[in-house]
């Protein structure tokens, strides 16, 4: 099958997963509006899932107006907290006994153990190397505790996270970068499922729910690529069918820098309340996708028929200059 052509007899279901840590920033909105294009290109369905795993950091009204700022750009969805839908609840902090389950499946092949290692021990390992995306490689260190060994640290105190455990190389063809080649440790080696807090990983509520809400289209920002073999390493142990991906460039400041929650000036709603249109952001993240020849004022739905996937660019995408005054001629 062409990387480009998606199964005509297999209907498109991609999701919009924002995390409510923050406001949408410009970097989000492409990565969204990208998303969202792919999928009404194909004729499919769309989900918005609030990934508020992290309850210290995630905030209600975050989410609230996460989904004004996605309507406003002219984003639209067919399943979500607002709309429920046949997979609901679509937000993670209502799906935690799922995620019990699914760890305890992984437990029952053997699969998990629990890990000691602080924060600072891990960051202190010689054999641990940074990776900017996945943090620390873990070398394994729990790995063979026995009880005895277990017992002793949690005497000191110490609550334990819960690993999986896995290994070899995984392979996938990506949209945008074709194939794909990562080795367990090139992602950070085995990983958390569970915080000693008892705060379920990122990793395994995205391939949870992208498992039960039957997503089989992924589109999101290229920072999320190391991470990817271990969201896939974890739905062929649940023998849960694995989407296709697209990993679409970041958005960079003129330092380099990618956008983020600091471009405050960036933000949706400070560009609103400055007068910027959403037609006006639409046309600019277009332009630079490479959908339009240049920035125009557009909708979303105008975009669809230009939407391809050999127009995305593959490398990080600057933007220069001053963004606002750009918009504001559109």
């Amino acid at each position: 099958m062409s990387p480009f052509i998606f199964d005509p007899e297999t209907p498109v279901r991609g999701r919009l997963a924002p995390s409510p840590t923050g406001h949408l920033h410009l970097g989000n909105a492409w990565s969204f509006l990208l998303c969202w294009l792919a999928v009404r290109s194909a004729g499919g369905r769309l989900v918005l899932r609030m990934e508020d795993i992290d309850p210290e950091r995630s905030r209600r009204h975050f989410a609230e107006e996460i989904m004004r700022d996605l309507s406003w750009l002219g984003l639209d969805w067919d399943e979500g907290p607002d709309l429920g839908g046949p997979y609901a609840p679509y937000t993670q902090g209502e799906r935690l006994e799922r995620y019990a389950q699914v760890i305890e499946t992984l437990t029952g092949l053997g699969r998990t153990y629990p890990c000691y290692c602080t924060r600072k021990e891990l960051k202190t390992m010689a054999s641990a190397p940074h990776l900017e995306d996945v943090g620390p490689v873990y070398p394994g260190t729990c790995l063979g505790l026995g009880a005895v060994d277990r017992k002793a640290r949690e005497d000191q105190g110490r609550r334990p996270s819960l690993r999986l455990h896995g290994g070899g190389e995984t392979r996938f063809d990506d949209l945008l970068h074709g194939e794909v080649r990562l080795d367990w440790e090139a992602c950070g080696g085995d990983f958390p499922l569970r915080r000693s807090d008892g705060v379920v990983a990122y990793q395994l509520a995205v391939a949870v729910d992208d498992m039960d809400q039957a997503i089989n289209l992924v589109v999101r920002g290229a920072d999320i690529l190391p991470c990817t073999p271990r969201q896939i390493f974890l739905l062929r142990l649940l023998h849960a069918p694995v989407p296709r991906y697209a990993h679409v460039p970041l958005l960079l400041d003129h330092a380099g820098v990618r956008l983020a929650k600091r471009h405050q000036s960036l933000e949706l709603r400070a560009l609103r309340e400055k007068g910027v249109s959403p037609k006006a952001i639409v046309g600019y993240l277009g332009n630079l996708a490479g959908l339009l020849p240049e920035n125009a004022a557009v909708t979303p739905a105008e975009l669809v028929s230009e939407f391809a996937w050999g127009k995305i660019p593959r490398d990080p995408v600057t933007v220069r200059g001053d963004v606002e005054a750009v918009l504001r001629l559109v």
